[in-house]
């Protein structure tokens, strides 16, 4: 899980590592004259922010405020909400609390959004099977629906209809919505003639502890925003938009380092506490497309510009991961915890020397080690886009954690990004002890749609 790297998130006003021209980001405040309903401006601040000048001028500052609470005891506290609205200044007084709203994805382009976009803070998978009756054209009109509704709320406008609401405050918040077929898609719409041999189902592997209830499914949607409540908005609309021509086959929460909350860029840590990955593919490589994206002379002809997402819910066994030293955790992944650099010595981007040995000769960087097993120098040049999530649902009734991770991973052709990678880790990963593969998922993503057209138009309508 750790050698290829992820997307970062990116802290405000950074762009991030690598970032694509054809997902770009723009900012709410000079993409537009004037913001859509919730966007964030310099003419409309969100409420309840306070500028030093506001404060100065006589506007009750929060430490006035909690002195005040000190003072008056229980009494502001039966006052509640009330003495906090009081206090709050009004808005032509209030400064921006933060452009992170303001951050827009867009959704027309060359391939998907949710791709190569930098990590999201939080992110829902929801996968779909089409109700029974529904075929073709039901599906056609689903994915129109879909689209219209990803393109509004990616802009940070209300759904076409029965908005909820839910992030009438917030701006785009770097939203995506990005749509894939699973294999059953294609019998359910009398497409099989369409389906890619690349969609072949994965094989099996020993290490594999596969719930079926949770796995595949006819439709898959992944959402990730940098706010919460953004993303639960965009889950919940796309859920109403499927109406009667589907049904929610299973779905998934994650999140990630929140952008800003570190004081520069980083490479992502997952909850192992490592360093999740240093080599994934950049956009500006010379051979990025290639490795991740169809081609446009790609067969069949309607995923040109698309790719293939692997699914794969990862639960780690932390209770025992954590009993492990620090010295014994960096053997198991080849990398120091810290840093991320390779145990063979230098910084995280440093080449990893395979061949260097300790004093008695053994090798600095184990034979089963996770980095070194993963690496596309030894697999062939296999090499895969890796932009996951974390999850935590809760505690089971022995006091375990249910978390680790939703590992989603992007690449042109899976029999040769991530079919042989996952079968030389099913070999002798020394992470393998500490994992378990609870879910799978193999879905054909599209490329994206161009002005006027919607997600799948090229398959349904071709």
């Amino acid at each position: 899980m750790a050698e290829q790297s992820t997307p970062e998130t990116s802290s405000p006003g950074a762009p991030a590592e690598g970032a694509p021209s054809e997902e770009g980001v723009s900012k709410k405040a000079t993409a537009r004259k004037s913001p859509p309903k919730g966007a964030i401006s310099e003419k409309a601040p969100p409420r309840g922010a306070v500028s030093p000048e506001a404060s100065s001028k006589g506007v009750i500052s929060r430490r006035r405020l909690l002195g005040t609470a000190g003072a008056t005891g229980l009494a502001l506290g039966a006052a509640g909400g009330a003495a906090g609205y009081a206090a709050a200044p009004s808005a032509d007084r209030t400064a921006l609390l933060s452009s992170l709203g303001a951050d827009e994805v867009m959704f027309h382009g060359k391939h998907q959004p949710g791709i190569t976009t930098a990590l999201q803070a939080r992110g829902h998978l929801v996968a779909f099977d089409l109700s029974a009756g529904a075929g073709r054209k039901e599906a056609a009109a689903l994915l129109r629906r879909w689209s219209t509704t990803a393109r509004r709320l990616m802009a940070g406008e209300a759904s076409a209809s029965a908005d909820t609401d839910v992030a009438r405050d917030s701006g785009p918040s770097s939203l995506t919505v990005t749509f894939g077929f699973g294999h059953s898609f294609f019998a359910r719409t009398g497409l099989e003639k369409q389906r890619p041999i690349a969609l072949d189902p994965l094989p099996d592997f020993s290490s594999d502890h596969l719930d079926k209830a949770r796995s595949n499914g006819d439709l898959w949607v992944q959402i990730g925003a940098n706010d919460a409540l953004v993303a639960f908005h965009a889950l919940r609309a796309i859920q109403q938009d499927a109406g009667q021509a589907a049904k929610v086959r299973w779905q998934m929460n994650g999140f990630n380092r929140s952008p800003g909350a570190t004081s520069q860029p980083m490479t992502a840590r997952n909850l192992m506490g490592q360093i999740d990955g240093t080599r994934n593919p950049k956009p500006s490589e010379s051979d990025f497309d290639r490795r991740i994206f169809v081609p446009d002379a790609g067969d069949p002809s309607w995923m040109a510009g698309g790719s293939y997402a692997v699914v794969r819910r990862i639960r780690m066994l932390l209770d025992d991961w954590e009993k492990l030293s620090v010295k014994a955790q960096e053997d198991v992944i080849g990398r120091r915890k810290a840093t991320g650099a390779p145990l063979s010595g230098g910084t995280e981007t440093t080449e990893m020397d395979l061949e260097k040995t300790d004093a008695d000769g053994g090798l600095v960087v184990p034979i089963n080690a996770h980095s070194r097993i993963t690496r596309p120098d030894e697999n062939g040049g296999a090499a895969m886009l890796r932009r996951p999530f974390s999850f935590h649902d809760g505690i089971d009734a022995d006091g375990v954690p249910d978390a680790g991770l939703l590992f989603v991973c992007w690449q042109a052709d899976p029999l040769r990004g991530f079919v042989p990678v996952q079968r030389k880790l099913d070999r002798g990963d020394a992470l393998s002890t500490y994992i378990r593969h609870e879910s799978s998922g193999l879905f054909a993503v599209p490329g994206g749609a161009a002005e006027g057209e919607y997600v799948g138009q090229k398959l349904l309508e071709g």
